[in-house]
């Protein structure tokens, strides 16, 4: 049997700019200054030598607990490059949780950013295996354990000891253990999907290329952040694969935040999810204020038809809707530019094949709702110590997304909502996604969401949860009526609550057992 070929993916991302003659392109901008390849490289290079100073060995893992900066993702390539595996996790998290992720992945390292210091040192009182902390300069020296049991050093310390010393890249090849993303997917349970060296190239090639069509003159800013497998791809794995320029942004995104970013940095793909779309929206920008911005995309929920008219018509800049998973590691079906059909989730990213079944597991025609499956190369090796999960989520080649689709016959899919979202009323099954539609096309709804709220007698009913879109008020009875017209009446929301705002994720996401909670505590009888 033939040895595997030796394939690094920090050597993809980085080294081949460099081997290209492009050191002196920007590779990172934004309020933490401009780095450029060749920064990057030497970053790269004296950090990967720095932590095998202190210890950490090919496939241990490093947990990244960080905001968005450049020492966040020369921590992540410098982890790829010396065969380490990295695990960016989630900055919401509480030290409890945190504590959980570390003691869980058997961390041998955590590198954290001063916004997250307090909670990062709480979690490490917890979890004593962990044998190093490593911070950012700026983190204030009362914030950095000591101990005779634990090593603590700055970002400049990890370099220096890391200077002069050999970096080679491990001996790694397209199937080797590289990166880490915890997703709690539908169960609440946080679990780690483990990604290969190879997963990294296939993105890029076949979304990032074949898709977005990026080029080294692109620049990248993504709403979603680096710990997200959205956020990595948008801004590490597909400008630093083709040379381009990334811009990362520490804080969280609001419209304001976004709107000054893109008017110092001008970047020309924007990558976005759907409740930040609207809030843009509300926020009553200026037209002009993605008038750099050539193409933006969108993830994580289903995009609605009408939130895309509103905002192209607007800003003049055409959103790709597309749907992935950290399990998937990116975007695995979407729109085309120049090719938009708004309301759909597109066709299959080149490279993945697609598939709706039934309950049973039998596909179905055409036009029949079903679950989504999908195939492809850069599906996770399976869930890291979660074998019965694993199981469970694959069907041979096969992923079950969790997603219930309907695809048209020019071969566009329709997102119905997640499986388990899909309301059952008066025994038919009621799709959230399509009655949202229709409360955003009246001009008063700036964002909605459909839960199943069992009624006096027990059966779940659609209930409408809606934001006022700015100089509007809720109108319950306007908007029923409104449904009526365009839906079968057991689709019709049978109430309408107003919500200041919807609760959502880091990204925006739509938290619809958190908006189901409310509309229950509203609707609940009186004792």
């Amino acid at each position: 049997m033939a040895a595997a070929e030796n394939f690094n993916a920090a050597v993809y991302l980085l080294d081949r700019q460099l081997d290209a003659g492009r050191g002196d392109h920007l590779a990172v901008t934004g309020p933490g200054g401009d780095v450029t390849y060749a920064q990057l490289g030497a970053l790269v290079h004296a950090a990967a030598a720095g932590l095998a100073e202190l210890g950490l060995r090919p496939e241990e893992r490093v947990v990244l607990f960080s905001a968005d900066r450049a020492e966040m993702l020369a921590m992540f390539l410098a982890g790829l490059r010396m065969g380490a595996v990295p695990v960016p996790v989630s900055t919401m998290y509480l030290d409890t949780e945190l504590a959980e992720l570390l003691h869980d992945s058997r961390a041998r390292m955590l590198f954290t950013s001063p916004e997250f210091a307090d909670t990062a040192c709480a979690a490490l009182e917890k979890v004593p295996s962990v044998g190093a902390l490593i911070v950012t300069d700026d983190v204030p020296v009362d914030k950095r354990p000591v101990g005779v049991t634990r090593l603590s050093r700055t970002w400049s310390e990890l370099l220096a000891a890391g200077d002069g010393k050999a970096s080679p890249v491990y001996d790694s090849w397209a199937e080797s253990p590289a990166f880490w993303l915890y997703t709690s997917g539908t169960t609440g349970i946080p679990k780690a999907a483990m990604h290969r060296h190879g997963s990294i190239a296939y993105v890029a090639e076949h979304y990032g290329r074949q898709v977005l069509g990026i080029t080294p003159d692109d620049r990248c800013f993504s709403i979603a952040k680096l710990f997200f497998a959205y956020g990595l791809g948008n801004s590490a794995l597909f400008p630093l694969s083709v040379g381009a320029t990334t811009v990362l942004d520490p804080v969280r995104p609001t419209p304001q935040s976004v709107a000054t970013r893109i008017a110092e940095h001008k970047p020309t793909l924007f990558y976005g999810v759907p409740t930040f779309y609207a809030g843009v929206l509300a926020a009553d920008l200026p037209p002009d204020t993605f008038a750099g911005v050539r193409l933006a995309t969108s993830a994580g929920e289903a995009l609605p038809a009408e939130l895309y008219r509103r905002f192209t018509q607007r800003f003049g800049v055409e959103i790709l809707d597309g749907i992935g998973s950290t399990e998937a590691l990116h975007i695995f079906l979407s729109n085309y530019p120049g090719q938009v059909r708004p309301g759909t989730t597109g066709r299959a990213v080149p490279g993945y094949e697609l598939r709706l079944v039934d309950d049973a597991g039998v596909e179905v025609p055409r036009g029949t709702p079903g679950n989504l499956q999908i195939r492809g190369g850069s599906l996770t090796t399976g869930y890291w110590c979660r074998t019965e999960t694993t199981r469970n989520a694959f069907v041979g080649e096969w992923m079950r997304t969790g997603d219930t689709y309907v695809q048209d016959d020019d071969g566009f899919y329709s997102c119905l909502g997640r499986s388990n979202d899909m309301i059952k009323a008066g025994g038919i099954w009621v799709s959230p996604a399509e009655v949202e539609a229709c409360l955003l096309k009246h001009p008063s709804v700036a964002q909605a969401a459909v839960v199943a709220v069992p009624d006096e007698t027990g059966l779940d009913k659609p209930v409408a949860c809606v934001v006022a879109a700015p100089g509007h008020t809720i109108d319950a009875d306007a908007l029923i009526e409104a449904c009526r017209a365009e839906l079968a009446a057991f689709k019709r929301p049978r109430t309408v609550l107003e919500f200041q705002t919807l609760p959502t994720t880091a990204t925006g996401k739509l938290r619809r057992f958190a908006v189901r909670d409310e509309a229950l505590l509203r609707l609940k009888p009186a004792p």
